[in-house]
């Protein structure tokens, strides 16, 4: 099929395995003017002023990112939208949201959702979209924030970690999520029920753990999709790292209440179980889990209950990660990392390409309403990936693009690389044997 017959494309790219919307399989992808504008036969390519052919190297959609802390402005020492999207590139993302705090001043109004954009503007190798934010205090300013283009809003029922982005108590979510209903946006929920929730009893991780409780994130849940019942609101579950939000996610859904769920590569990859003494590079909130509950978000993503996984990119300074669990800033920087460690543990549980495509890009698009993203189809934006599946390589901290070197991927053996990164047909990334443009 194609469209636009009449002027050659400017790129065909063609792979043995590309990863579409009705499955995996030969085809020649053409290109003109950032999109898509045929799908073809494997060997019925056409003539283009740019031809690729990838061979067995998969041809995947662009990710999308939907949880990428960027900080800039305001703690741009910790990540700026340069270095993000460079990192995002590299990794096969071609579209990222923002959220809206850890950045001066936080998006939770219309003018610092112009300040933010301002700071975005020439410095971003891939799309970037905003998520506002609702905390106390700024309901009225939901539907300009809405008006002015942002995704969707961010709140946290438990402290966010810094001052000026406070949580929503039970009034102020049900106030929000009324506002946030009356003109059909999303609410995205960090999800922990402070009641549960103490200081860690030591510095290890052990007694990090202890500290957030599964049951903290399900009876949030629980309150969350009451709430969006009785207020009708679209809302989403951000980073779920405990299996215990399985059974009341599931409830939801089947009794027809608008609520969707997230989770992130470090859960699905990482364990309790291997954190090393003094490693707070695997310090996040809500925290890694045990590796029987790995499993089970596994079986959540099989079932469908979990949507998407998306990074929950959250930097810092290495000084922030002091070696003490519980003074430590919480945040896994991964941007990079997303598609080979899920690809990595996903073919090794049976998963397919297609698998990992529907729930790092697809799905993640369709949550945040972005049109042309996250599928190769006719009239798409040529956002596309060549990823090597089969590619084994040793992650290397210093040969990363995000602004500081601190991940617990580093010296970790991943599958597959992301060869080249295409946004709207342009080339903005390549591995690191190549140059990054």
């Amino acid at each position: 099929m194609s469209a636009g017959a009449e002027k050659a494309p400017d790129l065909v790219i063609r792979s043995r395995r590309a990863v579409l919307p009705g499955g995996e399989g030969p085809a020649a992808v053409a290109v003109r003017d950032g999109r898509i504008v045929g799908v073809h036969a494997h060997d019925a390519w056409p003539e283009a002023a740019e031809r690729v052919d990838l061979g067995d190297v998969a041809l995947l959609p662009g990710l999308v990112d939907t949880h990428v802390h960027v900080n800039e402005p305001g703690r741009t020492h910790w990540e700026g939208f340069a270095s993000a999207t460079r990192a995002a590139a590299a990794g096969g993302v071609t579209t990222i949201v923002d959220m809206p705090l850890n950045s001066l001043p936080p998006t939770v109004d219309a003018d610092a959702l112009a300040v933010k954009r301002r700071a975005a503007d020439g410095r971003c190798a891939v799309d970037v979209a905003f998520w506002g934010g609702a905390v106390p205090g700024n309901v009225a300013d939901l539907r300009p924030l809405h008006e002015a283009g942002v995704r969707g809003f961010k709140c946290f029922l438990s402290p966010s970690g810094v001052d000026e982005f406070p949580p929503l108590d039970e009034d102020g979510l049900r106030a929000a999520m009324a506002e946030i209903a009356s003109f059909d946006g999303l609410l995205v929920v960090h999800a922990e029920d402070p009641a549960l929730l103490a200081e860690p009893e030591g510095p290890g991780y052990p007694e990090f753990l202890g500290s957030r409780p599964g049951e903290a994130e399900r009876r949030a849940v629980e309150r969350v999709a009451a709430l969006a019942g009785e207020t009708g609101v679209r809302a989403h579950i951000l980073h779920v790292s405990s299996a215990l939000c399985l059974e009341p996610l599931a409830k939801a859904r089947r009794e027809g209440v608008r609520l969707t769920a997230e989770t992130c590569p470090h859960y699905l990859t990482l364990t309790a179980e291997e954190v090393p003494e003094g490693a707070t590079q695997f310090k996040c909130c809500p925290p890694i889990r045990s590796s029987a509950n790995r499993d089970e978000l596994w079986r959540g993503l099989a079932d469908g209950v979990l949507g998407c996984v998306v990074s929950d990119h959250s930097p810092s300074t290495p000084d922030l990660k002091v070696p003490d669990f519980a003074a430590a800033w919480g945040g896994i920087s991964s941007l990079q990392l997303g598609l080979t460690a899920v690809w990595t543990e996903a073919e090794r549980r049976g998963h397919g390409l297609g698998d990992v495509v529907r729930w790092m890009a697809e799905n993640p698009a369709a949550l945040a309403g972005l049109p042309g993203k996250g599928a190769i189809a006719v009239g798409a934006d040529a956002d596309l990936v060549a990823f090597d599946a089969g590619a084994v390589h040793t992650v290397d901290v210093s040969a990363l693009h995000h602004r500081n070197p601190v991940t617990p991927y580093h010296g970790r053996t991943l599958l597959g690389e992301v060869r080249t990164t295409w946004l709207r047909g342009r080339a903005v990334g390549r591995d690191p044997r190549g140059a990054l443009l």
